[in-house]
């Protein structure tokens, strides 16, 4: 059970949609995609998500000129999971350069020296920074408000939190439908508490405008 949320254009959180399966491979996503499509959603900016099998492939295939950001925060909780608990303090204190850098170079320069430390002692954490970067390090060109709004994918976890509350404490559905309607209440709770933009949002919007030229262009006439 996953969710689809976004921000609109007037930097309100929005659930696009909610998708029940439990197989979320490149072919999963790819139905996704297209059913948002197909319903209305033209065109993505950004697309933040977490390190989903086919996801990126899936976004590029239906939307080809959406950034794919991948959650840095889920990157850094998986990579602990490989670091011995006598090494965490100090792994992350040499990670926190790398992801905290001013700068997509500087990052680089950070995860070069964060190799040279512990690479022979977890070659596996340090391949998976570097097998991701590209998608990882997007978020490094924007200023810090902006970058606060997609290095992270905590929003739609918190929607995802809220469902399995709703669920855990009902045992068994009769039907398909009506596990649904209890998550559609759901939705409609948490909508309703989505009343203000996000902090910063008309800055944000500004320079977004900017930075994708042209896309916005047909919804910001004024």
């Amino acid at each position: 059970m996953t969710a689809s949320l976004a921000l609109n254009m007037k930097g309100k959180k929005e659930i696009l949609g909610l998708h029940l399966s439990e197989n979320e491979g490149a072919n999963y996503w790819l139905s996704v995609l297209t059913d948002l499509n197909n319903r209305g959603v033209k065109d993505i900016l950004i697309a933040c998500v977490d390190g989903l099998t086919g996801f990126p492939e899936a976004i590029a295939s239906i939307f080809p000129n959406t950034e794919t950001q991948l959650g840095v925060i889920h990157q850094i909780r998986n990579s602990m999971k490989y670091v011995a608990s006598k090494h965490q303090k100090a792994f992350m204190a040499d990670l926190k350069p790398v992801y905290r850098a001013v700068s997509k170079e500087a990052a680089e320069m950070a995860l070069d020296e964060l190799e040279a430390k512990w690479g022979d002692a977890y070659p596996l954490v340090i391949n998976s920074w570097r097998r991701k970067w590209h998608n990882l390090s997007h978020y490094f060109r924007y200023p810090e408000h902006i970058r606060k709004v997609i290095y992270t994918t905590n929003a739609v976890e918190a929607v995802h939190r809220q469902f399995r509350k709703l669920t855990k404490t009902k045992g068994a559905f009769p039907n398909e439908n009506s596990l649904l309607k209890l998550l559609y209440a759901g939705i409609l709770n948490a909508s309703d508490k989505w009343t203000m933009p996000i902090h910063n949002w008309s800055l944000c919007l500004s320079q977004l405008a900017i930075y994708f030229e042209g896309r916005l262009d047909s919804v910001l006439e004024i």
